[in-house]
């Protein structure tokens, strides 16, 4: 007889660069599933990671395994203080993300650091990783991988949008889930925000200070990237070869880059929402806190913004990691065709024992 309740932890390290998200879960299946984040974390990145994470699409392939092996070492660190600190002893699994050092996969590639399998030797616990590698074996983008989350825990609302170091957004169209990265959000915000000796910018409010810099706005509308058909994900080494060249060639202040990507990106999103009507639209992930980016984004959309509690805006994705490794345990999908283009649905991951 299937297991019906799990507990878990879910480990996310996103693009933006904010730390690592722990997530202790837990989740019964009865008709429906049920979940509810017992205890929750970020651990900010030590400067010398945060200089190393940000570099790494400048390492060849035997630099990243290099690294790969300290990351993998840091996180299970990370993850043993985050069990210290909430007496965390007995669970079913450790269910890891990693942080993304790669992402091409219209070449095949995807690399996600942190999976190695010696986590579940640090750890002593099974451990449930590595979820983009078999979905980019089978054609598909590898991202984004929350959908599944979101149509099994989220069926409520008719879009769930994550703002973290990009913007992606799922929803079901004719009894089909699909999803996809939008634009940019934090990633370019951020780096922006870092010359100023800043880690963000709080509530928007330097980007509230700038100004609309229109030839910038309508260049970066006008990307290449917004005229395709969806499945699409984006990347870092995206972002570093088309957004910041082209932002800066137009030489603004800080405040006015802040305040056009702010609108570039409120438009970008309003455009995918705006199309259904009298829409509930689930909001998470770090840009939800950007007060000024939500009022521009609620200018454009007579849809309904909704941000839930702190503890689920801050670890959705965490808490959805944690999910797609409970249903690679139970060899349920865990990965939609219909999101990453791949073959056929499937359940996706690695499982490591200690």
């Amino acid at each position: 007889m299937d297991q019906n309740y799990y507990n878990v932890l879910g480990i996310m390290s996103g693009t933006s660069l904010d730390g690592i998200d722990v997530a202790y879960c837990t989740f019964e299946k009865t008709d429906t599933w049920k979940f509810e984040i017992k205890a929750a974390a970020t651990y900010p990145y030590p400067k010398e990671w945060l200089s190393k994470l940000k570099n790494l699409v400048t390492l060849n392939l035997e630099e990243l395994k290099t690294l790969d092996e300290r990351y993998t070492k840091f996180l299970g660190e990370v993850i043993q203080k985050f069990r210290t600190e909430y007496s965390i002893d007995k669970l079913d699994a450790v269910c890891s993300h990693g942080h993304t050092a790669l992402h091409q996969p219209e070449k095949g590639l995807t690399y996600q650091i942190g999976n190695l399998p010696k986590l579940a030797n640090l750890l002593q616990e099974r451990v449930v990783c590595d979820f983009r590698v078999d979905d980019v074996a089978l054609g598909g983008q590898g991202a984004p991988l929350v959908p599944i989350g979101d149509q099994l825990l989220f069926a409520t609302y008719e879009f769930c949008l994550n703002l973290g170091g990009f913007a992606n957004i799922s929803t079901t169209i004719n009894g089909v889930r699909i999803a996809y990265d939008i634009c940019p959000v934090n990633i370019v915000l951020n780096h922006y925000v870092n010359t100023l000796g800043l880690d963000y910018d709080d509530g928007g409010k330097i980007a509230a200070s700038g100004n609309v810099h229109q030839p910038l706005l309508e260049a970066l509308n006008a990307l290449d990237f917004y005229k395709s058909p969806y499945p699409k994900s984006l990347g870092l080494e995206w972002v570093k070869t088309e957004i910041f060249p082209l932002i800066d060639s137009f030489q603004l202040t800080i405040k006015n880059i802040l305040r056009t990507v702010v609108e570039h990106v409120a438009i970008q999103i309003s455009k995918e929402i705006n199309h259904q009507k009298n829409a509930a639209v689930l909001t998470t992930g770090g840009g939800a806190f950007n007060t000024f980016f939500m009022e521009r984004l609620t200018h454009r959309t007579t849809n309904a913004i909704v941000i839930p509690n702190k503890a689920l805006v801050e670890n959705k994705e965490a808490l959805i990691f944690a999910f797609l490794g409970v249903l690679k345990l139970r060899n349920d999908v865990n990965c939609l065709s219909s999101v990453t283009g791949a073959q056929k649905d499937h359940s996706s991951g690695k499982i490591y024992y200690p």
